[in-house]
Order: C-alpha cells, then structure tokens, then sequence
C-alpha cells in the first residue's frame, strides 16, 4: 500500500513555529496549497505541497527538522 504523506494544522504548525491562530491564518491565504480532504477532525494538506509552498514563502524555515513534514 502507498502512504501518502500528509500534514493536518498541527504538522503546519509546528513546521512555521507558529500559534494555532496563526496556522490557521496563514492556511486560508491565497496561493496557499488547498486542502486534500477534510477528515472529522479537520483538514489535511499534501506534505509535498506544504513544503514547496513553505520554501516558495517562508525560506527562513524552509529545510524541515528530522521526522518533520509527514515522515
């Protein structure tokens, strides 16, 4: 089975170093990647994605910590 590695708000979170409030900001920002599906417990976003969206805007945190972003 292939594992397709996603991140929820939490994952985002902590990848910008930033509060909840503020993730959930920046999610709803134009050009930010859109959602692959919204689960009971809230929405997921294609790692691969949020990384590349990471590197294009927020090249101050742009190389993940080891195990970060889905692993």
């Amino acid at each position: 089975m292939t594992r397709i590695p996603l991140m929820a708000i939490g994952e985002i979170r902590g990848r910008l170093g930033v509060g909840e409030t503020r993730a959930r900001v920046i999610v709803k920002r134009p050009g930010f990647p859109e959602p692959v599906w919204e689960l009971s417990t809230g929405r997921v976003w294609l790692a691969d994605e949020v990384e590349a969206w990471i590197a294009a805007n927020r090249p101050d945190v742009a190389e993940p910590a080891e195990g970060d972003a889905g692993q």
